[in-house]
């Protein structure tokens, strides 16, 4: 398979996979209504829009990350890559489910364990992909530096620890377990995110 191939069904799958996030959201079937009742409707429906804002944020991160890896990072793909993205692939594909039965049950721990285990498992399967990327003896990869290596699985693997703790969380309370999932993501969109934990976990380091 060519590389160009690769990119281009990751980013159609992307797309729309990102478009039928929206298409989960239906209009209320109310009839004639006051614009009062109306308002009152869109307010019950918040928790389907911010189901919608955060896996659209987070598909975009991993999208962006995804597109690095296969078409930056790698100079050549093998066989064994594109398996590992069809299982990406398959993971991202589930992301309209895990978020619509996220947005209309936020107060259940079934739906906070689902979603995470979505999250878990595309954050795994793409820093797999990298790791593979860049230990494989069949494709040439792009020199990068060790800093640079730390920071890029900073941001692959940083929502996939928010995502393990917001299951242990959610027995306790959805609301920390959903804020777990938004600062994870304002994480990976932030871009000196990982910079400044860096200077944290560097102050750990000197003292050892």
């Amino acid at each position: 398979m060519k590389q160009a191939r690769l990119d281009q069904l990751a980013d159609s799958i992307f797309a729309i996979v990102m478009t039928i996030l929206v298409f989960e959201i239906r209009i209320p079937d109310l009839g004639v209504v006051s614009d009062q009742t109306l308002l009152k409707s869109l307010l019950d429906l918040s928790p389907i829009f911010l189901s919608y804002l955060l896996s659209f944020s987070l598909l975009f991160t991993y999208w962006r990350s995804h597109h690095f890896i296969e078409s930056v990072l790698a100079k050549n793909i093998d066989t064994k890559f594109s398996n590992l993205n069809a299982i990406f692939f398959f993971f991202v594909g589930l992301v309209p489910f895990s978020s619509h039965f996220l947005g209309t049950y936020s107060y259940s721990e079934t739906a906070i364990i689902f979603f995470a285990l979505n999250i878990i498992f595309i954050g795994l399967t793409i820093f797999r992909m990298r790791q593979y990327v860049i230990n494989s003896k069949t494709i040439e990869n792009t020199s990068f530096t060790k800093t640079e290596n730390e920071h890029a699985n900073m941001r692959i693997l940083f929502p996939v620890g928010a995502a393990a703790i917001a299951i242990f969380v959610s027995f306790f309370s959805t609301s920390l377990a959903i804020l777990l999932f938004t600062l994870a993501i304002l994480f990976n969109l932030l871009e000196k995110s990982t910079k400044h934990t860096f200077k944290i976990i560097d102050l750990f380091r000197k003292g050892y």
